[in-house]
């Protein structure tokens, strides 16, 4: 955070805990996420710096922490670290009801600071949806943001079981500059990275970008995750759009292309489209394809044969050679194939049809339907 930007939060702090002194002969005040005491109702303190608080609060297993006498509670953030943390003199029951009080009214005032100062705050309200459109030009003016920035939004999503705060830091650490590049919390397993990237940026700079943080993630962590690559963001007002499609892009992507962690929104294909029908169209799609049999009449080895078939651009010859079987067995089994469900998949049409009937099969199934 720029200095300017932290003697904003450390005044709007001051005058807080300024107040609470009334109330009290206890010393308060807030430290930031290096040890420095930005504000305190005893002014010879401010300035400080108390390292050794800094990892006490980080590990304190209740919320609390105490250090020389003088016990500490991080106030809300979007990080598994601090970004401040009020503290009151003392250790005893009083000053843990004190810490607990000043912690209520001061995450108040920084709910309030970050809705007006902070960028981040600014940035997760956009691709949100919580601001609207003729605001967003209003606050980016009071903000600072040049007018004219292109952006690409990268959606992270970890497994459940997986800690987002240590992801989140992981992350963090690969976009250092919190002015420029933003790693927000968007979900319970949901990270998501809006970066500033030149105007001719091109989608393979995105895609290694997108590569940089599966690696970190699964070197520092060995966490395994998706990651959605939304369209380039020419304005912040089209950050919301592109987030979306991030979000669309690992929700198609899980049911179209389950071999792949990092999946872009451009190249989704019918995939894309098929995610879009209503389900009662696509099951009527199914009846009418398969007017014979429906479609779960076909067993498991005579799937896996259509699948090389397509694989192998309908070449009866290569795909016979990658099933190991004589081409004429081959041709048996797409005969077999035609009686059942009417279609010939050496036909160019009946094939495009066959085709796009798996993938909404395949859709309809990620959705709890069987079809």
């Amino acid at each position: 955070m720029k200095k300017g930007t932290d003697n904003m939060s450390g005044r709007i702090f001051q005058s807080v805990v300024l107040q609470l002194k009334e109330g009290t002969d206890k010393a308060i005040g807030v430290i930031d996420s290096e040890g420095n005491v930005v504000a305190c109702n005893e002014l010879s303190e401010i300035g400080e710096k108390w390292e050794g608080a800094v990892g006490r609060i980080n590990s304190a297993a209740d919320g609390f922490a105490e250090f020389e006498g003088k016990l500490f509670k991080p106030l809300s953030g979007w990080s598994a670290r601090f970004d401040y943390a009020v503290f009151v003199h003392g250790v005893d029951e009083q000053a843990r009801l004190i810490c607990s009080m000043a912690a209520v009214a001061l995450n108040g005032a920084k709910s309030y600071f970050e809705g007006k100062y902070d960028k981040a705050s600014f940035i997760r309200s956009i691709i949100l949806g919580n601001i609207l459109l003729g605001d967003i030009y209003t606050r980016a003016k009071e903000l600072h943001f040049a007018p004219e920035l292109s952006w690409t939004v990268l959606l992270i999503r970890l497994p459940e079981q997986e800690d987002s705060n240590t992801a989140l830091d992981v992350i963090q650490g690969l976009f250092p500059d919190r002015q420029v590049d933003f790693v927000l919390n968007v979900g319970d397993a949901d990270i998501a990275v809006i970066k500033q990237i030149s105007d001719n940026a091109e989608s393979r700079e995105i895609y290694l970008l997108a590569k940089q943080i599966e690696n970190a993630l699964s070197d520092k962590i060995s966490a395994h995750c998706l990651i959605g690559v939304g369209t380039i963001a020419r304005s912040l007002q089209e950050l919301a759009k592109s987030y979306k499609e991030a979000r669309i892009a690992i929700e198609v992507g899980r049911v179209f292309e389950t071999e792949k962690t990092i999946i872009s929104y451009e190249n989704l294909g019918i995939g894309r489209l098929i995610y879009q029908l209503p389900t009662t169209l696509c099951e009527m799609f199914l009846q009418e394809v398969f007017k014979m049999n429906p479609i779960d009449s076909l067993d498991h080895e005579t799937l896996f044969t259509i699948n090389k078939f397509f694989e192998n651009n309908l070449n009866v010859s290569e795909t016979a050679r990658k099933l190991f079987v004589h081409r004429n067995t081959l041709v048996y089994r797409l005969e077999k194939i035609k009686k059942l469900t009417g279609l010939d998949l050496r036909e160019f049409d009946d094939a495009i049809t066959f085709k796009v009937a798996l993938m909404v099969k395949k859709y309809l199934v990620s959705r709890g339907i069987d079809s």
